[in-house]
């Protein structure tokens, strides 16, 4: 068995429709207005000529916006935060986008924002459903006088829909917001369910451009158990989704080696029209869950506008000519993340060792 598999980007855009091409390159034309006006507010200038330009910006954007939400409209696979949750939400999502987007935002802030967003991200796919029943914890306090004292809290019981979840982690800048929604079902079952994790080693080629862009899938260096996967609802959790390759390319192996999941689904901070488009027309029974649309990708397969190399604004820069392994990476995270999420890092290690 070959150790590598690669899918190119050609085979991506195979799977999209010509309605969607239509909605793509209609996207790319109202980008290159927006970037005309960009390049004007960059370069400074007069304070009225600022503000027409960053009016034309908000329409732009308002018009993209429109555009984006009757697409996800037509593909209901697609599940973007603001375009279907209730409207006193939607402040709350533009500024944890706002605030992962700034080049301002430092390392501490960006890992508490990604944080958030993934909590948001998981009431949005598995908490909205009203006619769930419910389930009580009954907690016990630190008061002690004059009795022990008790909290009764009440959550909606969605066992049923998390207790037969993998996490599937594309290593490595996905590895943390896998951890968060492992805690999210971990806190939400009223077992104590600890999702099970496999492990993928994958890479695009970031020396090519997006359109020929290739997704190397390292087998040597990934580690999960074939027949856990069978069958299960498989939860992807990556920040940024540009192209799609990544999450398709792994998919696409683990059908082609007999695996036939109950569910796919996939979970972006960010994700391009593009990427979600490719995802969805490439893979049955497969769900995209966002909390931001970005209207376009760049030649570099890069998402516009973006929040920059999430992965490098999560887990820190790598030594191209070293990179860190997986036990380098959580030991970078420190003991605050380590000890929030224990019993994530022990199925960690026993992917990791039970597959050596």
């Amino acid at each position: 068995m070959d150790s590598k598999i690669i899918l190119k980007a050609e085979s991506l855009d195979g799977y999209l429709t010509d309605k969607d091409q239509q909605y793509l390159s209609q996207m790319d034309v109202l980008y290159e207005k927006v970037m005309r006006s960009f390049k004007i507010i960059a370069s400074g200038g007069f304070s009225t000529t600022i503000a027409t330009e960053e009016k034309k910006v908000i329409d732009i954007f308002n018009e993209m916006g429109h555009i984006m939400q009757t697409i996800c409209t037509e593909v209901p696979s697609m599940q973007v935060f603001s375009f279907i949750t209730e409207e006193a939400s939607h402040a709350e999502a533009s500024r944890v986008i706002a605030k992962l987007r700034d080049i301002r935002t430092g390392h501490q802030e960006f890992l508490y924002y990604s944080q958030r967003a993934y909590e948001m991200l998981f009431r949005l796919a598995f908490t909205g459903n009203h006619s769930d029943n419910k389930n009580y914890l009954v907690v016990k306090t630190p008061v002690t006088t004059p009795v022990q004292n008790y909290s009764v809290h009440k959550i909606p019981d969605i066992d049923y829909k998390i207790e037969n979840t993998v996490m599937c982690v594309m290593l490595r800048g996905a590895l943390l917001p896998s951890m968060i929604m492992s805690k999210e079902i971990e806190e939400y079952s009223s077992h104590g369910y600890v999702t099970p994790f496999a492990l993928f080693k994958i890479k695009r080629d970031d020396s090519k451009k997006e359109e020929n862009m290739e997704y190397v899938l390292d087998l040597k260096n990934s580690f999960f158990d074939i027949e856990e996967l069978n069958g299960k609802d498989l939860i992807f959790a990556d920040p940024m989704n540009a192209t799609g390759g990544s999450l398709v390319t792994v998919v696409k192996y683990l059908l082609e080696q007999g695996v036939k999941p109950k569910s796919i689904k996939f979970f972006n901070v960010i994700a391009a029209l593009k990427g979600s488009l490719r995802v969805v027309r490439a893979l049955e029974n497969c769900t995209c869950y966002t909390l931001w649309m970005d209207p376009v990708l760049n030649s570099s397969a890069y998402i516009m506008p973006g929040l920059g190399d999430a992965g490098d604004r999560l887990n820190g820069r790598d030594n191209d000519e070293i990179p860190r392994n997986i036990i380098q990476l959580i030991a970078d995270y420190g003991s605050d993340i380590s000890g929030l999420y224990r019993s994530q890092l022990r199925k960690i290690e026993q992917t990791v060792l039970g597959n050596r």
